[in-house]
């Protein structure tokens, strides 16, 4: 077996520099000055023969090599963090640490109410969570930067696994006092006069649902476009218009809000958990996959 020339506290200053993207915030965060932090990770990126991060003035970026060992560092510490618990303490603490990628939609009013009930099963897991674009979700997959992803693409995406979960239906989102609010459906071609919101091109539910809406022949006109479903909302939620998004984005019980289902197109987007192909879930993480996978099936 090959000796390990490097210790655990070398481990954490190169996971706590990866998490933070910054030496300094690392070093405030595990209580170390900023140069004592930097010998720490010189020192491992010698022993490894490998550089691990690239340094520039802005930032400070893993290389490839580094992403691949920050999966493996945190897997190391976790499973110490475990070990350490004691044999008798494994099977009932069910400790550990997830990393999950989520689009926003669902992170905003779905994934919340997941992890409170997780959390009071499980209260030694810890979950962190990366609201990310859907490109970006696939990408830390990938990278092995989150444990798994929650998303709407990945089906044919090389080197990733999509278990298909939920069908989650584009809704007109609009304020409680609108002529519209009480019905239950409305096709596109009602739409022509009214002035809509949308996000930009470059966010994967709009490229979905301009897809869509090419094929029936429709193409709507935009008033306003934003980078984010959150400010879309917002924007509705002070009159500016109307504006289409998922279903799972829009809370149930919106104060102000609601949604009307569309036809003629209907249009929706298939939401799932992705995985690295090939790749097994750490214990905790497989615990948390499967928890998602029973409350998405539940919100059909």
């Amino acid at each position: 077996m090959a000796r390990i020339n490097f210790d655990l506290q070398q481990l954490q200053a190169f996971v706590a520099v990866a998490e933070r993207g910054s030496f300094r915030a690392a070093a405030d965060e595990i209580h170390l000055s900023a140069p004592a932090l930097s010998r720490r990770i010189d020192k491992l990126e010698t022993i490894l023969g490998a550089r691990l991060f690239n340094r520039t003035t802005r930032a400070v970026e893993l290389t490839a090599l580094g992403r691949v060992f920050l999966e493996r560092a945190r897997a190391a510490l976790d499973d110490l963090e475990t070990a350490m618990l004691g044999i008798s303490d494994i099977a009932a603490s069910r400790s550990g640490r997830v990393t999950v990628a989520c689009v926003p939609s669902a992170a905003i009013h779905f994934l919340p109410s997941v992890l409170s009930s997780f959390s009071e099963h499980y209260p030694l897991i810890r979950i962190r969570v990366m609201d990310e674009a859907a490109g970006q979700v696939l990408a830390s997959v990938v990278a092995g930067e989150s444990d798994f992803g929650i998303s709407f693409m990945g089906s044919q995406v090389p080197g990733v696994d999509f278990d298909p979960i939920h069908t989650d239906p584009f809704v007109l989102a609009m304020r409680r006092e609108h002529p519209w609010a009480k019905r239950k459906t409305l096709a596109w071609s009602e739409l022509d006069r009214e002035r809509l919101i949308a996000v930009a091109r470059t966010s994967g539910n709009r490229q979905l649902l301009d897809d869509a809406l090419a094929k029936a022949g429709i193409s709507p006109s935009y008033r306003f476009e934003v980078s984010h479903i959150a400010t879309l909302l917002g924007m509705v939620d002070a009159g500016l218009g109307l504006a289409t998004v998922p279903r799972l984005a829009l809370a149930p019980a919106h104060p102000t809000l609601v949604g009307v289902a569309l036809r003629q197109p209907a249009v929706s987007r298939v939401l799932g958990l992705t995985t690295r192909h090939g790749a097994t879930l750490r214990a905790p993480a497989k615990m948390f996959y499967d928890y998602l996978r029973v409350a998405l099936k539940a919100r059909r």
